[in-house]
């Protein structure tokens, strides 16, 4: 169990990157892992409790037992007391064998609240380290997001740069010239076109009017003679 927790600060430390690299998703991930180590604890916790509730009982069996063996104590001092050496006798031979089942309940109890104290620091100890990774968690949760929108920026210009959409911008500038010049072109040929016709209709006019010059002048001609 708490080689688990040794995996985790592996994970916090030093496996972001492989994460990305690996196209994990390290918020999820790191969810994940708080979610297992808050499991864990809750399993730690439960077994703690039980340990002890068992150093309880032992604890008050060999209270029991210890003052079994002084009343048998007591009982044996008043049955000599009383002049009843058989009695006392038998009374000590009990106390002797409470005796021992004490002996026996206080190593048990003395183990048991060892263990009880060693599974509570192991508990705290998993606790501050929960404290650290939630604690964490959220800090790299945020770098990975940077991360994520400075691979994002770095791409979208790469496309920008390349023949995505910058390229395709320069060819529509081209294109918008090259109508452009075209237009001018168009315009430039119809003005032009437009002089000449004019040239050619001022000389037609002019035409005309030498001819009707020409009539009057035999017609003036003609009234002479």
């Amino acid at each position: 169990m708490f080689r688990f927790f040794n995996r985790v600060r592996t994970v916090v430390s030093s496996e972001l990157n492989s994460m990305l690299n690996k196209a994990e998703d390290p918020s999820k991930m790191l969810d994940q892992y708080i979610l297992d180590m808050e499991k864990d604890i809750a399993e730690v916790e439960a077994a703690v409790a039980k340990q002890l509730a068992n150093d309880k009982l032992l604890k008050k069996q060999y209270d029991e037992s210890a003052e079994l063996v002084a009343k048998r104590e007591e009982q044996a001092m008043k049955a000599l007391e009383s002049g009843d050496e058989d009695l006392a006798r038998r009374v000590l031979e009990d106390k002797n064998k409470q005796q021992s089942q004490r002996d026996s309940l206080k190593e048990a109890h003395d183990e048991a609240a060892r263990l009880s104290e060693e599974l509570k620091e192991k508990l705290r100890e998993m606790k501050d380290e929960f404290r650290d990774m939630n604690m964490k968690k959220d800090s790299l949760k945020a770098r990975s997001e940077s991360a994520k929108a400075r691979s994002k920026v770095n791409e979208s210009m790469s496309t920008i740069g390349s023949s995505g959409a910058k390229g395709g911008f320069s060819r529509m500038e081209e294109k918008v010239m090259r109508q452009e010049a075209e237009a001018d072109a168009s315009g430039e040929l119809r003005s032009a076109n437009k002089s000449l016709d004019d040239e050619l209709a001022a000389l037609d006019r002019s035409s005309g009017v030498d001819d009707e010059l020409a009539a009057l002048k035999a017609k003036l001609n003609q009234k002479s003679e």
